[in-house]
């Protein structure tokens, strides 16, 4: 067996296929481009849908790829068991249309076997087939397979629900007898089982069957091959890893690790082991993520890096070690991949400020998520309770970042269990949420042949001219059918050349009109798309019918183009701003061009500025005034690059790209269009700034006459406002505003002590009004002209004098109602919590609340209900 590192796997792997007629495409960012099925990039074919459902035609139809994949869905197993991860690197080969069964099987056995490449012993390989799948089997025979190594196994079928789907082979290696860790006579202790001796490296898929809305499987038109090899998996096969841990993939993160560690050492105690390998597990894939643009938060593919976070410090604690340590591994990360991803070792500062800033703040979570923890085992065991119960333990998981077993080990301690299943049904409540949030978008499109199939060319020329007089009409589609000439008023054209731009990197698609040859408008083009073979495919609407064949004159809306091309090159101007300003890890994470604004998102770690807009802002207008021409190359993507062009990770480059350079300030690839000189934008104005996801900003901006005409609106809007404070001069207006806020201001002042006094002696007779309900004393009142504020200085006051067991005060006027509960410390221990008494009673006012056992309150939307809500806190404690 070679000893080969992982860089030289991934690579043995790709060169293999590479002589094999493919071509190697880069490994996507882990954020999918739009595709909002996706949460996160989770295999290879995942970037390939666009060619398996024939919205694209690929260059080559034989394609391969080491994806890295981020997979989420069982991660309470990362670190338990040998081969789980959060991020994996898959291994694929891919073919479009191309060849199937035979050659994929043919080149998978020959790459394992062959000892130029793999060079395994064939002896060790097992095959699982579909079995019906006859044509599988009998090529693996074929190249050498024993038939007692090839096994049926029914749910050898792969099939994600409508769209492209098929039978699958799955190949196994065995490890040997060191690794049966299951009886001879266990169900599970085959190849294709739950076991640890034969372990699964590829999956080849027979992609050959439409899944249909009618739920039934008919023929693709194209068949296809996919596969999937983890590179962590076969790694650990070529290194002697007893598990993907001990290979250098992750070995690097667990020894810096140790050094942080409480004297602990990997390998020497199975618990501390498995903190171990999460910890390396986790630092992998926030590293690569943030790089790619990912950063902490509370929704989305933020939850998911601000999770894995505090898993790795949860665990880290387990270790020993109290201080942020994390991303210190984000270095460390960079070196194991440099080989392949050399961006995340360069990126490796901005990541670690970011991994550094959320450990710092998870920190002092954990100590607000550990006092929590340690009042709810004082609370189940003042209350003789035997377990911690599930929505408990999973608020402690989510919102604290909790494992199950840490608040397991925790309660135990104090002698009581955790309810499992409770836990389990709210983790189950929560995959649901986040399945349905996804639930409304295919995966994957049923394939559209029709469009495949055309392969006329032709010629875009909107970079030199906005008019062409003999554009010869190639092909009419018309309700999915190739026609000579259209009888609808909507259908899909293509000519030999066009000047219409086809919507693309976020530039809008051009907008005109067809003309005869007697200058007669017979369509309107409202709509252009690349068809899957590259062509310009424009909607049109028409007035007259068209026919194949025929010559027409095609004319683009001159005005509509010349907005749209100084908005799309003012992003250009804006992306490098925000690099100048903010800094260079900010990356385009999309754009909208349209004719009367622009949008621009970038990942972004934290809140722009108003003072950083402001330089931005000034930074392109500078620029516009510069009067800068904008050249445009034609070059080939690595000369590009040499010339310092910006590639956007989203965009796959062709053999030709065109380089548009402003100056020596902006260079990028583009294939849209622009202006001659930025002179011609007029004006840059930044409309607004905002977060729209997790480390994602958004700036909608306006040029040249929008741009006039916000600034001019504003200062009619600010000639108002001088006129409303009888004020002369505009430069007057900040200095009465000033002066009119510091009134506001002493005003409000004088309202809240105000209010505080009159509170303070209706609370003088609320105080006397004490009632005896069982063991327990309560005082409840109505405070007349009082806020939330007023009535926590009172509870304050209360709490202070002794004055009862229980106090409940509330307060309202117009619309809004405020209550107040607070309990003393005796009658907590006794059961009585201030939350749950205001959860019962807040209903009374409409509304809701919640709090601490000892101070709660709640705000509704019904002050009439007071009244109710004070003798409902009276029959709550009479009922206990």
């Amino acid at each position: 067996m070679k000893n080969l590192s992982s860089g030289q796997v991934r690579q043995m792997f790709l060169d293999f296929f590479q002589e094999k007629g493919h071509t190697i495409e880069p490994s996507a960012s882990l954020i999918p481009v739009d595709d909002p099925t996706l949460l996160w990039i989770n295999s290879g074919v995942a970037t390939m849908k666009k060619y398996f459902d024939g919205s694209v035609v690929p260059k080559n139809p034989r394609m391969t790829s080491s994806q890295k994949s981020i997979r989420t869905n069982d991660i309470e197993n990362v670190g338990k068991t040998p081969r789980h991860h959060t991020l994996f690197e898959m291994l694929g080969n891919f073919s479009v249309g191309d060849y199937f069964k035979k050659e994929a099987i043919t080149w998978a056995f020959e790459l394992l076997t062959s000892p130029k490449w793999f060079g395994w012993d064939k002896d060790k390989l097992y095959m699982t087939v579909y079995p019906k799948d006859t044509d599988a089997k009998k090529y693996w025979e074929a190249v050498g397979v024993s038939p007692d190594h090839i096994i049926e196994i029914e749910d050898n079928f792969w099939d994600i629900g409508q769209g492209p789907s098929g039978p699958d082979s799955e190949i196994f290696y065995d490890r040997g007898a060191d690794f049966d860790e299951l009886a001879p006579d266990d169900p599970e202790n085959y190849p294709g089982g739950e076991n640890d001796r034969w372990l699964e490296v590829w999956n080849i898929v027979f992609s050959q069957f439409n899944h249909t809305p009618q739920d039934t499987y008919e023929p693709l038109p194209r068949k296809n091959i996919d596969t999937g090899m983890g590179l962590e998996r076969v790694v650990s096969i070529f290194q002697h890893a007893r598990t993907n841990f001990e290979t250098d993939l992750f070995l690097p993160m667990i020894r810096k690790t140790e050094t942080f560690s409480d004297h602990k050492k990997y390998g020497v105690n199975k618990q501390d082991d498995v903190a171990f390998r999460i910890i390396a597990d986790h630092a992998r894939a926030i590293t690569v993520a943030i790089g790619d643009g990912a950063l902490p938060s509370n929704v989305g593919r933020g939850y998911v890096i601000r999770r894995l976070i505090r898993r790795a410090i949860v665990n880290g604690r387990r270790l020993g070690i109290q201080s942020s340590f994390l991303y210190k591994l984000a270095p460390v990360v960079g070196e194991t991949l440099k080989s392949y991803y050399p961006e995340v070792l360069e990126q490796h500062d901005y990541i670690e400020k970011v991994i550094h800033s959320e450990e710092d703040r998870f920190n002092e979570t954990l100590a607000d998520g550990l006092k929590l923890l340690h009042e709810v085992i004082d609370d189940a065991k003042t209350q003789q309770k035997a377990q911690i119960d599930g929505p408990t333990a999973f608020k402690l998981y989510d919102t604290y970042g909790f494992p199950y077993e840490l608040t397991k080990e925790e309660a135990a301690d104090a002698g009581l269990g955790v309810d499992r299943h409770g836990f389990e049904v709210e983790m189950q409540k929560q995959k649901q949420r986040a399945r349905d949030a996804r639930s409304g978008a295919k995966s994957m499109g049923i394939q559209r042949d029709l469009l495949v199939k055309v392969k006329d060319d032709s010629q875009y020329v909107g970079y030199d001219t906005l008019d062409v007089q003999d554009a010869k009409l190639l092909e009419i589609v018309e309700n999915e059918k190739l026609v000579d000439h259209s009888r609808e008023d909507s259908v899909e054209l293509i000519f030999d050349k066009t000047p219409f731009y086809a919507e693309m990197g976020g530039q809008v698609a051009d907008r005109g009109v067809i003309l005869d040859e007697n200058g007669d408008k017979v369509a309107d083009v409202i709509d252009v798309q690349h068809a899957p073979n590259g062509q310009n495919l424009h909607t049109v609407k028409t007035q007259e019918s068209l026919i194949k064949g025929q010559t027409y004159h095609l004319v683009v809306d001159r005005l509509f183009h010349s907005r749209v091309e100084k908005n799309h090159t003012a992003t250009h101007l804006l992306d490098q701003s925000l690099r100048n300003v903010l800094g260079g890890h900010t990356q385009q994470a999309g754009s909208l061009v349209e004719p009367d604004y622009l949008r621009f998102d970038f990942n972004h770690f934290g809140q722009v500025t108003d003072e950083d807009l402001q330089k931005v802002e000034r930074l392109v207008n500078k620029q516009i005034f510069k009067e800068i021409d904008v050249k445009t190359v034609v070059t080939d993507p690595k000369t590009g690059k040499k010339m310092g062009a910006i590639a956007l990770f989203s965009e796959k480059y062709g053999d030709k790209v065109r380089v548009v350079s402003i100056g020596d300030f902006s260079v990028e690839f583009c294939g849209g269009t622009h202006v001659a000189n930025t002179r011609d934008i007029g004006l840059f104005k930044i409309v607004s700034e905002s977060g729209v996801g997790a480390g994602v900003r958004r700036i909608e901006a306006v040029t040249s006459r929008d741009a006039f005409k916000l600034l001019n609106n504003e200062a009619e809007e600010l000639k108002h406002i001088s006129h409303d404070l009888k004020v002369t001069q505009l430069k007057d207006v900040p200095t009465r505003i000033d002066q009119l806020q510091e009134e506001i201001k002493n005003l409000k002042t004088k309202q809240a002590s105000l209010e505080a006094k009159l509170a303070g002696q209706q609370a003088e007779s609320v105080f006397n009004h004490k009632q005896q309900v069982g063991h327990t004393t309560i005082i409840t009142g109505i405070i007349k002209d009082a806020g939330m504020e007023q009535l926590r200085q009172l509870a304050d006051t209360w709490r202070d004098k002794g004055l009862s067991d229980v106090l409940v005060l509330g307060t309202g006027s117009g619309q809004k109602a405020n209550l107040v509960v607070a309990v003393t410390n005796d009658k907590i221990k006794a059961g009585v919590k201030a939350g749950d008494l205001i959860k019962s009673i807040a209903s009374n006012i409409k509304g809701g609340g919640g709090g601490r056992p000892n101070m709660a309150q709640a705000g509704g939307k019904d002050p009439s209900g007071l009244d109710k809500a004070m003798k409902a806190a009276v029959e709550w404690l009479a009922n206990r």
